[in-house]
């Protein structure tokens, strides 16, 4: 039997205007349906100054179809455009002949939860680990489109293998209300105390759920390293009076990952004619988010280096390169080649990787669809209706 307890009203228990919320907490052994999150070396975060971690998004919420229907022909499962993938959308081959999507549509619910492993100072989160769940940013709700959903966010007890989960009333997401979470989910002091079961090994696990949606049997990894190994590479460009298009290095490894440096020998844009532009770029990203933190300088005569350029960056596949584009003025560089050749050098090291991992020990359906418009098809199911059947075969 879980254990379920009803807390007393907090202040501070929601983000943004919702002071009045009730928050439930229970325990249970079934591990979170929708995502769940793993940070080995959790002390690293505070060493690296990573104050806030957001995951990479993930998918959960309902179908929409409201398309119109017309049964004008043979339509291949392949052709049916917008719909998340092949393993959720399994329209049966009756149907697919009786009946055609004409610009189908589908309400993708992108989320990404945000852990504040010492607390959101600016919500009264402070001593506290904080935990929220926020719409995507790059595919936002449409402007009148809402979302009613429950949210559970969960933190695992290694020591007894069950979870800790704090849930609030239903929340509504919309536009103007795209995040909510809980700022104080958990004193510090009792999740870094080791015989609370939540932080062994400096190895913990978070998760979240919302709704019953479908789950995608998706999680996430977040490893650091405690001694980050730095690696070098020099660059030589011959004839570098001459250049003028974007110059790329050679492919060097470090940390694991493939990089290369970019570089504008006139300039990149506003800075065309006017100074060095150079960047650091990840070669093989994938589903990976990499941290990384690095300098650059020229190498000039006798060894002589211009002031060393440094950043921390997150890398991912879409952001794949950071650098400056006014790295050094293009008068200065003269004072650094060796001939005509430019040298660079670059110094990498890499803090820590995000890698997606596919769990599949989930499986929770619940699909909502709206009423669908039927238009001359040509047979009609007898046994189910057309709504019916397509929620049928969407279940796994």
């Amino acid at each position: 039997m879980s254990k379920i307890k009803r807390e007393a009203i907090d202040s501070n228990a929601a983000e943004g205007d919702d002071e009045h919320d009730e928050i439930t907490t229970e325990r249970r052994v079934m591990s979170p349906a929708h995502y769940v999150f793993k940070i080995e070396s959790f002390s690293l975060l505070s060493k690296h100054d990573i104050n806030m971690y957001e995951t990479n998004e993930f998918n959960v919420g309902c179908v929409v179809l409201s398309d119109w229907i017309h049964g004008l022909g043979d339509l291949d499962e392949s052709s049916v455009s917008g719909y998340p993938s092949k393993d959720v959308v399994k329209l049966t081959t009756e149907t697919l002949h009786a009946y055609k999507l004409l610009e189908p549509g589908v309400l993708s619910l992108c989320r990404r939860l945000i852990l504040y492993p010492n607390g959101d100072k600016s919500k009264k989160g402070e001593d506290h680990v904080s935990l929220y769940l926020a719409l995507s940013e790059a595919n936002p709700l449409k402007v009148g489109w809402e979302i009613n959903a429950t949210v559970r966010f969960f933190v695992f007890d290694q020591i007894h293998d069950e979870y800790l989960l704090r849930e609030g009333k239903d929340r509504r997401f919309h536009t103007m209300k795209s995040k909510w979470g809980i700022p104080r989910f958990m004193p510090l002091k009792t999740f870094i105390n080791p015989s609370n079961g939540y932080l062994v090994d400096d190895t913990c696990v978070f998760g979240v759920e919302v709704f019953v949606a479908k789950s995608l049997g998706l999680g996430e990894c977040l490893t650091l390293k405690a001694s980050p190994e730095s690696f070098s590479h020099e660059w030589k460009m011959s004839n570098f009076s001459t250049l003028v298009n974007d110059c790329y290095s050679e492919v060097f490894t470090a940390g694991n990952h493939n990089w290369n440096l970019h570089l504008h020998p006139r300039g990149d844009g506003r800075n065309r004619e006017k100074n060095l532009s150079i960047f650091l770029c990840l070669a093989d990203s994938g589903d990976q988010k990499v941290k990384a933190t690095f300098t650059i300088w020229l190498k000039g005569k006798d060894g002589k280096k211009h002031e060393e350029t440094g950043g921390t960056n997150w890398f991912n596949s879409a952001v794949k390169s950071w650098g400056w584009p006014s790295f050094l003025p293009l008068k200065t560089v003269q004072d650094y080649l060796v001939g005509d050749e430019c040298v660079v050098e670059a110094e990498v090291e890499v803090l820590g990787t995000s890698k997606l991992k596919l769990l599949n020990r989930f499986a929770c359906v619940v699909l909502y669809c709206f009423p669908l418009q039927i238009q001359s098809p040509k047979t009609v199911p007898s046994d189910l209706s057309l709504g019916q059947k397509i929620v049928e075969q969407l279940a796994p």
